[in-house]
């Protein structure tokens, strides 16, 4: 009934594709119109990640959990694109839709915070959806704070508005 992390391996990558393709579903029904949702396909997530952490390995960490051997969430880190040396980004945590509220998303970030920690970075930001209520309190209740940028990004088809938030490591 423990959640166990691990780093992920390249067997993980269609799982955890298929995994954020549902997660992704679950979390943004409310925010995104369908066609927002039914793209990318949870093969082509797949396939996504597999090509990322070809591209970005040497210098991003992707973090699995399981509970009883059942794969139900990962986080996602590597350096901040602004090309600041002392800043880490937090790309993603996402959960199994069944996994939320049980206290996964937490352990993740606690990793992810002490994952940033040793790389010697003293601050850590992250993008989330401007209209996502839900993951804004979970963040702000890890003590991160909004440092009012904004960018548009895409999820499929749907331009979407974020917000960047920080936090001090």
């Amino acid at each position: 009934m423990t959640v166990t992390l691990r780093r992920a391996t390249v067997d993980d990558l269609m799982a955890v594709g298929a995994l954020h393709q549902r997660s992704r579903v679950a979390a943004y029904s409310d925010i995104l119109p369908p066609e927002g949702l039914v793209s990318p396909s949870p093969q082509e997530m797949g396939r996504y990640w597999v090509e990322r952490l070809l591209w970005e390995g040497t210098d991003h960490r992707m973090t699995v959990a399981e509970r009883d051997g059942r794969l139900v969430g990962f986080s996602y880190l590597g350096p901040d694109d602004d090309g600041d040396p002392a800043t880490g980004l937090l790309n993603a945590i996402h959960l199994e839709p069944d996994e939320r509220g049980r206290g996964t998303g937490r352990t993740l970030m606690v990793d992810a915070l002490a994952a940033m920690r040793a790389r010697g970075w003293s601050r850590g930001v992250l993008w989330v959806l401007k209209e996502n209520a839900v993951a804004r309190r979970f963040y702000e209740r890890g003590d991160w704070r909004p440092t009012g940028e904004e960018r548009q990004d895409r999820i499929g088809p749907v331009s979407v508005p974020q917000l960047r938030y920080e936090r001090r490591l």
